[in-house]
């Protein structure tokens, strides 16, 4: 780990004595009212599919090439990825080697979505970005998203390349998560419009789609997922355009745009789960800001302090109202270079 010059990492969460309770932040306020600049895509050309499974649209090449897979709507009011791969299908975008997969994961969740309320359609039943371990998919219990994600899973497990479109509710700069995988590291420095690149171990709450054993063990695959920008607004569509055609440009004749690629290469060495209901940051924090110096005061959850455990740790989209067993910011400093 690579820290301040002359110190080890601090401790990130430290508890208060009780008497300081009464110093605890006040309760949370409701949530704003979001900008929503775009509505949800009209797919319903692909939601029957032309493979078998539902939401899944797979052209083959004429020439060996790899299985490139772009998912959208893992979450259902994310629609971005889906008004990209959309927009594509109907410019009759074909692969000229290897195969091309897009995704509509779940529309069932899109359907759900009303700009009144635009969080509620995040999911039918639970959040489909936890259930892919083998042990989910596997088991017994049924849910919309698990049922979903085991019809998902053939078109998965035969991806070499795969990049899962997603935006975010707050504020934050666009980065690209990648897993801790090598070639997913490699594949998340060569996909284009983000300038931030983090590697992470994922989530205590379930198994995200890129940490499938398809990509996170020691084979070739590799996969990423893309937080373009803040939910419903254009340029995260832009944005999330423009890391797709990188993808899939070679295989499909089709110019890859100029735009940045990742020049910051960052590594999450701390996951903050809210152990608490009552979990408050200290100030309107934005992801991919930087705080310099160590033991700076983030949050409150509960009695503890959550504090940061280096220099110059950069805070990794923080959920500013969340629930208790979620993810609420994730603490990550500089790659070693050469990685």
């Amino acid at each position: 780990m690579t820290c301040g010059p002359d110190e080890t990492p601090l401790p990130v969460r430290v508890a208060r004595p009780s008497l300081f309770l009464d110093r605890l932040p006040p309760p949370a306020q409701p949530l704003p009212r979001w900008r929503v600049d775009l509505a949800p895509p009209d797919i319903t050309p692909w939601r029957a599919g032309n493979c078998g499974i539902p939401g899944v649209m797979h052209y083959e090449g004429r020439r060996p090439g790899p299985h490139i897979v772009c998912v959208s709507l893992i979450h259902g009011n994310e629609f971005s990825g889906a008004i990209v791969l959309d927009r594509l299908l109907r410019m009759r975008i074909r692969p000229r080697s290897g195969r091309l997969s897009f995704i509509f994961a779940n529309p069932e969740a899109m359907d759900l979505f009303d700009p009144r309320d635009p969080v509620r359609a995040r999911c039918v039943e639970e959040d489909m970005n936890r259930v892919w371990s083998p042990a989910t998919l596997a088991g017994s219990r049924s849910a919309h998203e698990i049922d979903r994600a085991r019809m998902l899973l053939p078109v998965i497990l035969t991806a070499d390349r795969l990049l899962d479109l997603h935006s975010m509710l707050w504020p934050g700069d666009p980065l690209i998560l990648s897993g801790l995988s090598a070639p997913g590291r490699q594949m998340a420095r060569h996909v284009s419009g983000v300038e931030t690149a983090v590697a992470d171990q994922g989530h205590r709450s379930g198994c995200r789609l890129i940490d499938h054993p398809r990509f996170s063990d020691d084979g070739p695959a590799a996969a990423c997922l893309l937080e373009a920008g803040q939910h419903w607004h254009d340029s995260t569509v832009a944005r999330a355009m423009q890391a797709v055609l990188s993808l899939i440009g070679p295989c499909c004749g089709v110019p890859v745009p100029d735009a940045p690629t990742a020049r910051r290469t960052m590594v999450v060495t701390n996951v903050v789960t809210a152990r608490t209901g009552a979990f408050r940051f200290v100030a309107p924090f934005h992801g991919g800001q930087v705080l310099p110096a160590r033991g700076t005061l983030v949050a409150h959850d509960g009695r503890d302090e959550i504090r940061t455990p280096y220099d110059r740790c950069m805070l990794v989209m923080p959920n500013l109202r969340p629930a208790r067993g979620h993810t609420a910011v994730r603490f990550a400093h500089a790659a070693r270079s050469p990685e």
